[in-house]
C-alpha cells in the first residue's frame, strides 16, 4: 500500500480457526496525493481508524463464529473497516457482503482475503451519511442480517443510519450492532424504535484474560415488531 506502513498478525477467533490480517501500523498512517480524505470530508486524524484493529470488531466477529448457519440468508456488514467479522462468515459459506464509505477498505479487504487464501468475498460502498442525497448507492436489496460494530460513534440526530438499515432490513430480518457503550445507544435505539424496531441488549462484559484485554460493550440486537392490524 503506497505511502502506508502495514503489519500482519494472526488474530484468534473463538471458534473458528485464526485469521491473518494485514492492517495499518498505528494511527500516525496518513497519505492522500489525490485528495480523497479532503473531498470525502475525513480528517487526517481519522482516516486511518478503518485500518485498525478495534475490540468491537473482534467482539464481533466471535458472535459471528458462533451464530448457527441460516440457509439462503443475504447477511450485510456496515462499517466494515478490516471486516473481521465478514471473514469469519465468508470462510463459514456465509452470503456476506461487506461494506464501508473509506475509499481503501476494499484494497485491505481484497489482501487479507488473499491471505486467507478465501473466494473472493463482495463488497460495496457504503454510507448513510445525512448530508448524502443517496445514502448507500452501491448497496442494493434487502438482507437477512445487517451487522456493525462501533457505528454509533457519533451523534445522528437526523436518523439517516436507522433509516438506511430500515430500507435494507427483510421484514424479519436482524439487526446486530456491537457497541462499546459510546453513549449514543439510547437515542439510536429510540430512532429504532419509531421505525418498529425492538431491541434486545446483552452485556459483553469482561476483565482480562492472559493475551484478551478487557472488554466493556454490548450487542444489540433488533428486530421489526409485527405490524399493527
Amino acid at each position: 500500500m503506497p505511502g502506508y506502513l502495514t503489519k500482519q498478525e494472526d488474530i484468534a477467533i473463538t471458534g473458528a480457526a485464526d485469521l491473518i490480517i494485514r492492517s495499518l501500523l498505528d494511527k500516525q498512517q496518513f497519505s492522500d496525493p489525490e485528495g480523497a480524505a479532503e473531498a470525502l470530508g475525513i480528517s487526517s486524524a481519522a482516516w486511518p481508524l478503518f485500518g485498525l484493529l478495534w475490540p468491537s470488531g473482534a467482539q464481533l466477529a466471535h458472535r459471528m463464529a458462533s451464530r448457527p448457519l441460516r440457509s439462503g440468508e443475504r447477511v450485510l456488514e456496515i462499517g466494515c473497516g478490516l471486516a473481521l467479522a465478514s471473514l469469519v462468515c465468508h470462510r463459514r459459506g456465509v452470503d456476506v457482503t461487506a461494506s464501508d464509505c473509506h475509499p481503501l477498505a476494499s484494497a485491505f479487504l481484497l489482501e487479507n482475503v488473499r491471505l486467507n487464501r478465501m473466494s473472493p468475498l463482495k463488497y460495496r460502498t457504503g454510507q448513510w451519511g445525512a448530508d448524502l442525497t443517496d445514502t448507500c448507492a452501491d448497496v442494493q436489496g434487502r438482507f437477512d442480517l445487517i451487522m456493525g460494530s462501533d457505528v454509533l460513534y457519533e451523534r445522528d440526530a437526523r436518523g439517516s443510519l436507522a433509516n438506511f438499515l430500515d430500507r435494507h432490513a427483510a421484514e424479519s430480518a436482524q439487526i446486530w450492532i456491537v457497541d462499546p457503550n459510546r453513549g449514543n445507544r439510547s437515542a439510536f435505539s429510540k430512532q429504532m424504535a419509531a421505525l418498529r424496531f425492538d431491541v434486545v441488549e446483552e452485556r459483553l462484559d469482561h476483565p482480562a484474560l492472559a493475551d484478551v484485554p478487557a472488554y466493556k460493550g454490548r450487542l444489540l440486537v433488533y428486530q421489526r415488531a409485527p405490524a399493527v392490524a
